[in-house]
């Protein structure tokens, strides 16, 4: 009997010490690009927070059930935190997924963004972009088409864009990233995207040597004017509305223009985001744990250093950033965008009109 209570007693210290420490959920395994960027901000994040955090990988098709699982039972937890990622963004806006952003409390966003390049051999208004699908690249397809289709496909004719993508563009499906990123980098592929630290990694080495070019960025949201700005990480390169403007000689617009804006501005301004559930009570500590890790010059060094020199927009400025991109989902935006996935990147996709209230 007392080696069952002293047991007992061991294992309740076991499960209570378990309990008390924080969880950052992971919605993909160990390796994965999010996976990764939580493991370096950890330790920092950890110091500022005063208690230990752990990180639980949750895997699964397209990155939603790692989400789906924080939805339904993880986040009732006052000690889990979410870190959702730019494809969970733009599974939000077309997916059956069980999570809702509007249902918990933005800790923070890193305002981030992606590169496209391409080969130098390669004239990608001339030949067919062959370019690999993985999570979070519609945005790249999509800005991809907007300028090697240019103006005459402008009219809110969304036939005219699935035609030119079906004439210019091979979306190459089943790729994970590191897959497209290799098939790119042999030239099995004839372009890729990446955020700014595996471009540095992977692509300006191909850039040094001359077989790369770097094409376009998406550019940034500015939280005071709610626009699009160009990225001081990608210095000298054009963003997509930058380079269309030099392309065709005036800025893009219409439906599918503003489809893009609507999955861009999920994809990236979501791209790194922290999550807790609505009315947790440990929500302003967390916050304040990572508005002092920003502030401290050594931590914030480093976590530029492992994912760019991006702004971390914490608490009430993560929320008007959040309300910012949602007033990009109007009717017509959203529309498009199921209908371009369904009919031109033969992706199934659903329409969710409970997203405009």
């Amino acid at each position: 009997m007392k080696k069952t209570l002293m047991l007992t007693a061991a294992m309740t210290m076991i499960t209570t010490a378990a309990m008390a420490e924080y969880r950052m959920i992971v919605p993909q395994g160990p390796g994965g690009g999010t996976s990764v960027w939580t493991n370096n901000v950890r330790p920092h994040l950890e110091k500022f927070l005063g208690e230990k955090i752990i990180i639980q990988n949750i895997p699964g098709i397209s990155d939603i059930p790692g989400f789906n699982k924080f939805h339904e039972s993880l986040r009732k937890d006052n000690k889990t935190i979410m870190v959702a990622h730019g494809g969970n963004g733009e599974s939000f806006l077309t997916d059956k997924v069980k999570y809702d952003y509007r249902l918990y409390e933005p800790i923070s966003l890193v305002n981030l963004n992606i590169a496209v390049s391409h080969r130098t051999d390669f004239d990608p208004y001339k030949q067919t972009v062959k370019f690999g699908a993985t999570s979070g690249r519609r945005p790249d397809v999509m800005g991809i088409i907007l300028l090697v289709c240019g103006p005459q496909s402008q009219k809110n004719n969304l036939q005219a864009y699935i035609n030119c993508y079906n004439k210019k563009m091979y979306y190459v499906k089943g790729m994970k990233p590191g897959e497209a990123r290799l098939a790119a980098l042999r030239g099995e592929l004839n372009s890729l995207r990446e955020t700014y630290i595996s471009h540095k990694k992977f692509v300006q080495p191909q850039i040094d040597k001359g077989v790369y070019k770097i094409w376009f960025n998406h550019g940034i949201l500015d939280l005071q004017s709610g626009k699009i700005v160009s990225d001081p990480n990608f210095k000298g390169v054009p963003t997509l509305e930058e380079l269309y403007v030099q392309k065709w000689g005036k800025k893009p617009e219409g439906a599918f223009y503003d489809a893009y804006v609507l999955v861009k501005s999920f994809r990236d301004v979501l791209q790194k985001s922290l999550w807790m559930n609505r009315g947790n009570p440990n929500v302003g500590k967390v916050r304040a744990a990572v508005r002092a890790m920003m502030a401290d010059p050594k931590a914030r060094a480093e976590i530029y250093r492992t994912s760019g020199s991006y702004e971390w927009l914490v608490g009430p400025d993560a929320g008007k950033a959040f309300n910012i991109i949602k007033s990009s989902i109007t009717p017509t935006s959203l529309k498009t965008l199921v209908d371009f996935t369904n009919n031109g990147l033969k992706i199934y996709s659903v329409y969710k009109p409970a997203l405009l209230k």
